[in-house]
């Protein structure tokens, strides 16, 4: 009987890349900004996240000893990120394999470095290693689907006494493969870190994702940014939480709007945040007398009080049509339809006039002249 080789393990096979030392800047994987990858609660989570849009689908589950890998957690994978692309710019190897201390990793996310982060930070590795994520985002295959953990195996070393000696960690090939493709990375506002809430959290990432540096901005439909959230939270709720954040406006360097179609549909809107001080109106409606609630009636979640927040926009933003496809697909199917029956009641109209009688040239009487036209009625902008 043939002897068993024992194979090398993933360890063995990849060199070991140390963290640099200093405070440079946060990059954030495109990817992990524009889906639903993580719980948005500190709250345990076991039920999974299923998400599909066009091509993209993403199932996210946990175990129930650990619970889903969170938001907060995710900022380990910003400091790897950073770490890889730091040390790349440099010209210096990079591997999936890496050493930090507890306290640089700590230090580089804005965290505490008592022993309860420390223990929170082991907590939130064994969530980052338990938790599965199955996507067909950046597959050659259609179809075809790659499994793996936010973090393959990590592990504290010590040294000849016994002592601590930091942690080694290793990152999935699919997140590393993202990290290095300068296209896939971005550099996000480290004021990030100081978000304390999970949908605050997510919002940036998501507006720095979408919005970028535009100068116009960028909207979504609060329905679609419900789905896109993959939060536990029923719709009313989650609007609700929506519109706080709007009247808080806690998100570094962009500004939220508000924005209300004719039809009642609800947008968020944002762009970056202008160096003026001048206020505006946060509430922008599109030809609408009142403001149109989250689609219900009633509620027992009381509406936040309106405010004022910096900007020059007393009008909707042009629909982002391109890098938000899944958003406004809905607005355009109602905007062609409009433009079909618009051009059909006109050319009905023009072919009656053509039929028509002629008109006598003679002058009307002041009894029977017409009445002027009414003029329009002034809506809001588009």
């Amino acid at each position: 009987m043939a002897a068993h080789t024992r194979q090398p393990s993933e360890r063995g096979k990849l060199d070991l890349f140390r963290a640099l030392p200093g405070d440079f800047a946060a990059r954030d994987a495109q990817d992990l900004m524009a889906y639903p990858f993580f719980s948005l609660s500190k709250s345990h989570r076991i039920a999974p996240i299923d998400f599909t849009a066009g091509d993209v689908s993403i199932r996210v589950e946990a175990v129930p000893d650990h619970g889903m890998a969170t938001i907060w957690d995710a900022d380990i994978l910003i400091w790897a990120a950073s770490q890889i692309v730091e040390a790349r710019d440099a010209g210096l190897r990079t591997s999936r394999l890496m050493a930090a201390t507890p306290y640089e990793i700590l230090m580089f996310v804005g965290r505490g470095t008592s022993l309860r982060d420390y223990q929170r930070l082991k907590a939130a590795l064994d969530r980052l290693q338990s938790t599965t994520v199955s996507t067909s985002i950046r597959q050659p295959a259609k179809g075809r689907r790659h499994r793996f953990s936010w973090i393959n195996e990590w592990q504290e070393k010590t040294d000849g006494d016994g002592k601590p000696a930091g942690i080694e960690l290793i990152v999935p090939d699919w997140f590393y493969r993202a990290v290095l493709d300068d296209a896939l990375v971005l550099t996000i506002d480290r004021a990030y870190f100081d978000l304390t809430g999970g949908l605050d959290r997510w919002l940036y990432r998501l507006v720095r994702k979408h919005g970028g540096r535009q100068r116009e901005g960028w909207r979504f439909d609060f329905r679609h940014l419900h789905q896109k959230s993959g939060a536990l939270s029923p719709f009313k709720r989650f609007a609700f939480e929506l519109r706080d954040t709007i009247r808080r406006q806690p998100l570094p360097g962009y500004t939220l709007f508000l924005e209300t179609e004719i039809g009642g549909r609800v947008l968020l809107a944002f762009e970056p945040s202008p160096a003026c001080g001048q206020a505006v109106d946060r509430l922008v409606l599109s030809g609408t007398r009142t403001i149109v609630p989250s689609g219900t009636r009633g509620s027992c979640y009381q509406e936040p009080k309106q405010g004022l927040t910096c900007g020059n926009k007393t009008w909707n933003r042009v629909l982002n049509l391109e890098s938000n496809q899944q958003s406004n697909f809905e607005e355009c199917a109602r905007d062609v339809q409009k433009l079909i029956r618009d051009t059909a009641r006109g050319l009905g109209t023009a072919a009656k006039k053509s039929a028509g009688p002629a008109i006598s040239s003679a002058p009307r009487s002041p009894e029977t002249a017409p009445e002027p036209p009414l003029l329009p009625r002034s809506g809001g902008a588009r």
